[in-house]
C-alpha cells in the first residue's frame, strides 16, 4: 500500500464520516429549515472528499484517458458545488412561501 492509497482512503472516510453526520442531522433536528442545513452542507462535502478520492484513485496508472476522467469527475463537483445550494435555497424558498413556520424552543418535536 502506498501513500496514494493511503490518502484515497482517508478522503473516502473522511466524506463518509461528512455524509453520516449529514444523515444523523437530518434525523435529529427539528424542523424542516434546520434538517436542510445539514442536507446542503455537509452532503456537499462529503461528496467534494468522496469524488477528490475517486479522481486520484483514477491518476494512480495515469494516461491520457485516466487524466480526462479526472477532468470530468471536476467537472461533477462544480456542478454539485452549483446545484447543491440552490436547490436547498429552492427548498427553503417553497417552504416560506407555503408558510411553514420554523420551530421555536417551547414547541414539541413531532
Amino acid at each position: 500500500m502506498d501513500i496514494m492509497d493511503i490518502i484515497v482512503c482517508l478522503l473516502l472516510f473522511t466524506g463518509l464520516f461528512f455524509f453520516t453526520g449529514g444523515a444523523v442531522g437530518i434525523l435529529r433536528f427539528p424542523d424542516f429549515y434546520s434538517r436542510l442545513h445539514p442536507a446542503g452542507k455537509l452532503d456537499t462535502l462529503g461528496s467534494f472528499l468522496a469524488m477528490i478520492a475517486l479522481a486520484l484513485f483514477n491518476l494512480h496508472h495515469f494516461s491520457l484517458g485516466t487524466l480526462l476522467t479526472g477532468l470530468k469527475i471536476m467537472l461533477i463537483l462544480v456542478f454539485v458545488f452549483l446545484a447543491s445550494p440552490t436547490a436547498t435555497h429552492a427548498i427553503v424558498d417553497a417552504g416560506v412561501r407555503a408558510g411553514l413556520a420554523p420551530w421555536t424552543k417551547g414547541e414539541k418535536r413531532r
